[in-house]
């Protein structure tokens, strides 16, 4: 398509990277996973809800439009027009689909992603990015976790960065690992508990010994419960003489497993990542289901995919990326029609006016 042609009068310059933190960028021995983000996707839970909104943005193409006033119909149209050559491909070095998922990752975990302008054009406007990890960024100037702008100070591994040349992208909430700290941790610690009982291979109860016989020292039944774990690990038969006798805990393994607790905590999960519960297969009360499968793309967009798509285009959309008076936004119609969300050429009005 002639919308994702490069344009031939604006030969592309690399940004000069010879001192500062620019010249750690691309350096990926530096590069790392937060602590917190590890922990946060560990959880089945986010990190389903994490791959189906990030493969669902970094799926869709980039175009760019103008807003012409119609007097006619006294309202603005979008004009189409041809796309930038770093469209198709932000960083020439990874796919579109890497970069873009990458910062809806960041966008969805901290509120907020980073790129590095890596060459410009002859116009001065950027026509490479490459992304950075947001455990790598720091902002002196604010320390979050809310975030109230852009950047005035932007540091790589400790080294500042020429804030001219970095590209900050702002959520439009704070990040799950924020505001679902609390939640997350006590997903992690159910988790934790319910793994405990499934390392014990034998069935929890206790060693008494019997009336009448002569009593044993704490070091003696020590030995004996030691001696008996030991053996019903390796066999299932195990032997005990007359003076001792097992007696075994009458207990739900469903409560031991936590397996109520551990399905609430789900259904939390899915709501500090933003996706309806039943897409990521957590119980709900009311049992509310939906068999329609256009329905369930639609709300992963609307309410999953969108509030970060939004914040890529805008932001894109912005004076130091774009000439003033165009816009950026993530060409949805193709999407649906091969999810089979429209009929061909007939979009979803409610999309249309999501995305207007």
């Amino acid at each position: 398509m002639a919308l994702f042609k490069r344009t031939t009068a604006k030969p592309a310059v690399a940004v000069k990277a010879a001192s500062g933190g620019a010249g750690q960028i691309g350096s990926f021995l530096g590069y790392s996973v937060g602590t917190a983000e590890e922990r946060a996707l560990s959880i089945p839970t986010i990190a389903r809800s994490r791959s189906m909104i990030c493969s669902l943005v970094a799926g869709l193409d980039l175009k760019q439009y103008q807003l012409v006033w119609n007097s006619i119909d006294e309202e603005y149209e979008k004009v189409y027009l041809q796309g930038e050559g770093w469209f198709t491909r932000p960083d020439p070095k990874v796919p579109r689909q890497f970069i873009m998922a990458q910062t809806v990752s960041d966008l969805l975990m901290y509120g907020r992603a980073f790129w590095y302008i890596t060459a410009r054009y002859s116009t001065g406007f950027p026509a490479a990015f490459t992304w950075l990890p947001h455990s790598n960024v720091e902002t002196p100037n604010q320390q979050g976790p809310q975030w109230w702008g852009m950047p005035d100070e932007v540091e790589f591994n400790g080294v500042m960065l020429d804030t001219a040349n970095v590209v900050c992208f702002l959520a439009p909430d704070q990040g799950l690992l924020y505001t679902g700290n609390r939640a997350i941790d006590i997903s992690l610690r159910l988790d934790a508990a319910a793994r405990r009982f499934a390392l014990t291979e034998i069935a929890a109860g206790y060693l008494q010994q019997k009336d009448g016989s002569e009593p044993m020292t704490a070091e003696e039944l020590g030995e004996l419960a030691q001696g008996w774990a030991s053996v019903r690990r390796e066999s299932a038969i195990g032997a005990l003489n007359s003076a001792v006798e097992f007696k075994e805990f009458q207990s739900d393994p469903s409560k031991l497993q936590l397996v109520e607790a551990r399905n609430h905590a789900a259904l939390e999960m899915s709501r500090i990542a933003g996706v309806p519960a039943y897409l990521v297969s957590a119980p709900t009360s009311n049992g509310m289901t939906y068999q329609n499968a256009q329905e369930s793309r639609r709300d992963l967009w609307l309410w999953g995919a969108l509030p970060y798509a939004t914040a890529i285009a805008e932001r894109l959309s912005m004076d130091d990326i774009l000439p003033r008076g165009r816009h950026i936004e993530f060409d949805i119609d193709e999407a649906l029609a091969q999810a089979g969300m429209m009929e061909e050429s007939q979009a979803d009005p409610v999309m249309e006016d999501q995305l207007g």
